[in-house]
Protein backbone atom coordinates (compact mmCIF):
# COMPACT_ATOMS: atom_id res chain seq x y z
CA UNK A 1 0.00 0.00 0.00
CA UNK A 2 1.52 3.46 -0.74
CA UNK A 3 0.65 7.06 0.44
CA UNK A 4 -1.91 7.52 -2.33
CA UNK A 5 -4.33 4.84 -1.01
CA UNK A 6 -4.69 7.05 2.59
CA UNK A 7 -6.93 8.49 -0.02
CA UNK A 8 -8.81 5.21 0.75
CA UNK A 9 -8.45 5.39 4.43
CA UNK A 10 -9.96 8.51 4.30
CA UNK A 11 -13.24 7.63 2.01
CA UNK A 12 -13.82 4.70 4.53
CA UNK A 13 -12.92 6.28 7.54
CA UNK A 14 -16.37 8.37 7.55
CA UNK A 15 -19.44 6.56 9.09
CA UNK A 16 -22.05 7.14 6.48
CA UNK A 17 -19.69 5.94 3.95
CA UNK A 18 -18.54 2.96 5.61
CA UNK A 19 -22.46 2.17 5.87
CA UNK A 20 -22.92 2.39 2.28
CA UNK A 21 -19.55 0.00 1.79
CA UNK A 22 -21.34 -2.39 4.37
CA UNK A 23 -24.54 -2.08 2.59
CA UNK A 24 -23.07 -3.00 -1.21
CA UNK A 25 -21.19 -6.28 0.32
CA UNK A 26 -25.05 -7.89 -0.76
CA UNK A 27 -24.71 -6.51 -4.40
CA UNK A 28 -24.89 -3.61 -6.31
CA UNK A 29 -27.80 -1.21 -5.87
CA UNK A 30 -28.88 2.19 -7.29
CA UNK A 31 -29.25 4.95 -5.46
CA UNK A 32 -32.46 5.22 -4.49
CA UNK A 33 -32.41 1.69 -2.84
CA UNK A 34 -28.97 3.13 -0.96
CA UNK A 35 -30.85 5.94 -0.05
CA UNK A 36 -33.95 4.15 0.96
CA UNK A 37 -32.46 1.18 3.02
CA UNK A 38 -29.99 3.52 5.36
CA UNK A 39 -32.31 6.39 5.46
CA UNK A 40 -30.16 9.18 3.74
CA UNK A 41 -31.43 12.00 1.54
CA UNK A 42 -30.52 11.75 -2.16
CA UNK A 43 -27.63 14.22 -1.71
CA UNK A 44 -26.03 13.27 1.12
CA UNK A 45 -25.82 9.70 -0.44
CA UNK A 46 -24.61 11.04 -3.57
CA UNK A 47 -22.00 12.90 -1.86
CA UNK A 48 -21.08 9.83 0.10
CA UNK A 49 -20.67 7.68 -3.72
CA UNK A 50 -18.94 10.31 -5.32
CA UNK A 51 -16.16 10.26 -2.42
CA UNK A 52 -15.82 6.12 -2.85
CA UNK A 53 -15.99 6.38 -6.14
CA UNK A 54 -13.03 8.96 -6.31
CA UNK A 55 -11.50 7.06 -4.29
CA UNK A 56 -11.84 3.80 -6.05
CA UNK A 57 -13.88 1.77 -3.88
CA UNK A 58 -16.86 1.70 -5.89
CA UNK A 59 -17.52 1.42 -9.80
CA UNK A 60 -21.03 2.75 -11.57
CA UNK A 61 -22.77 1.20 -13.86
CA UNK A 62 -25.62 2.97 -16.19
CA UNK A 63 -28.84 1.22 -16.78
CA UNK A 64 -31.54 3.40 -18.35
CA UNK A 65 -32.19 6.40 -15.94
CA UNK A 66 -30.42 4.52 -13.33
CA UNK A 67 -26.88 4.30 -12.01
CA UNK A 68 -25.85 1.10 -9.73
CA UNK A 69 -23.16 0.92 -7.92
CA UNK A 70 -20.99 -1.69 -6.78
CA UNK A 71 -17.81 -2.61 -4.62
CA UNK A 72 -14.48 -2.74 -6.45
CA UNK A 73 -12.44 -5.70 -4.99
CA UNK A 74 -8.90 -4.27 -5.95
CA UNK A 75 -9.11 -1.36 -3.08
CA UNK A 76 -9.49 -4.40 -0.28
CA UNK A 77 -7.18 -6.77 -1.71
CA UNK A 78 -4.81 -3.87 -1.30
CA UNK A 79 -5.89 -3.14 2.07
CA UNK A 80 -6.26 -7.40 2.84
CA UNK A 81 -2.44 -7.85 1.49
CA UNK A 82 -1.31 -4.37 3.51
CA UNK A 83 -2.91 -5.20 6.80
CA UNK A 84 -1.24 -9.35 6.25
CA UNK A 85 1.88 -7.60 7.53
CA UNK A 86 1.04 -6.70 10.17
CA UNK A 87 -0.75 -9.79 11.15
CA UNK A 88 2.38 -11.71 10.50
CA UNK A 89 3.89 -9.12 13.28
CA UNK A 90 2.12 -9.60 15.50
CA UNK A 91 1.59 -13.26 15.17
CA UNK A 92 5.27 -13.80 15.73
CA UNK A 93 5.39 -11.71 19.01
CA UNK A 94 2.72 -13.57 20.32
CA UNK A 95 4.36 -16.76 19.75
CA UNK A 96 7.73 -15.18 21.33
CA UNK A 97 5.35 -14.68 24.18
CA UNK A 98 4.14 -18.01 24.16
CA UNK A 99 7.57 -19.39 24.38
CA UNK A 100 8.73 -16.73 27.00
CA UNK A 101 5.49 -17.83 29.17
CA UNK A 102 5.98 -21.59 28.97
CA UNK A 103 9.58 -21.19 29.74
CA UNK A 104 8.88 -19.32 32.88
CA UNK A 105 9.60 -20.94 36.29
CA UNK A 106 6.32 -22.09 38.28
Amino acid sequence: MDEGNTELFGALAEPGRMRIVSLLRGGPLSVGEIVQRLDMRQPQASKHLKVLQQAGVVEVRAEANRRHYGLRPEPFRELEDWLAGYRELWEERFDRLDAYLRDMPD
